[in-house]
């Protein structure tokens, strides 16, 4: 057992080393945490409709905003940030029944994904808070749609409900 004096010493020595290194500092203000309640919610596919998505795009954003507010209602506040998706990208899979692909030779794999971020804006247009986040769907196991159009929306709700988890 060590002297308290002895004890005392090694622990301020310890916690000198820690903030030294930066582990004790404290946390920017870039970096708090997402806040917990929005005055609203909205869908930005500009960058797909800018990779010729169209009208796919919209139905990618209708079912992803249905979704939010399906799994944030109750976290609604009319003093609190907008919420923003701006999904980046869809991947849908040529081969949705998980084979793999022409005589065996791989290019499936059964997966859909999507890249985005969900952004808090303030009310002067401020970026409050960012999350980006990829999303995997395995279409054989977990999608029952078998339509691109249906795994497409089907894609989108599976991304909210994980931004749910996560934030």
């Amino acid at each position: 057992m060590l002297p308290s004096s002895r004890r005392s010493f090694l622990t301020r020595l310890a916690c000198a080393g820690l903030a030294g290194a930066g582990l004790l500092a404290p946390i920017p203000a870039q970096a708090q945490a997402f806040p917990q309640a929005f005055s609203s919610f909205s869908v930005d596919v500009r960058p797909l409709k800018a990779k010729g998505w169209g009208p796919f795009a919209d139905l990618v954003g209708q079912a992803a905003l249905d979704e939010l507010h399906r799994s944030f209602a109750d976290r609604m506040n009319p003093r609190g940030p907008r919420f923003v998706l701006v999904i980046t990208d869809v991947f849908l899979t040529a081969f949705a029944d998980s084979s793999s692909g022409w005589r065996g030779r791989g290019g499936g794999g059964g997966h859909d994904g999507m890249d985005g971020e969900a952004l808090a804006i303030g009310r002067r247009g401020e970026i409050l808070a960012r999350h980006p986040q990829h999303a995997v769907l395995d279409v054989a196991r977990r999608s029952t749609e078998p339509d691109e159009p249906g795994r497409a929306v089907a894609l989108a709700q599976h991304y909210v409900r994980w931004l749910r988890r996560r934030l």
